[in-house]
């Protein structure tokens, strides 16, 4: 994922109205959290699956473990990945 997410374009304008007119959020915390969330959904399926396993390593689960839940979760992301083997998601991470 980048390091620091980018301001979202003048084309999500309406989505940030929105927001301030339905939420508690100002112009700028609606702006923050649109530019978040473009940028987790627009991560690869190598950077989620990076990210994905070092957030389940720091939790102690063990690799099995990791690869399980990492293929469990690809589907369901925004853009469906596609399918990958435990040895794919070894070789994502590891190289």
């Amino acid at each position: 994922m980048p390091s620091s997410p980018q301001s979202p374009q003048p084309l999500y304008s309406d989505l940030l109205a929105h927001l301030t007119r339905t939420s508690v959020l100002g112009p700028g915390e609606a702006a923050r959290v649109v530019a978040e969330v473009l940028a987790y959904f627009s991560e690869t399926t190598a950077e989620f699956v990076q990210r994905r396993h070092g957030e389940l390593q720091s939790r102690g689960l063990t690799n099995d473990q990791i690869f399980q839940r990492i293929a469990e979760e690809l589907p369901a992301r925004r853009v469906v990945a596609p399918e990958l083997s435990a040895r794919q998601l070894r070789r994502i991470v590891y190289g």
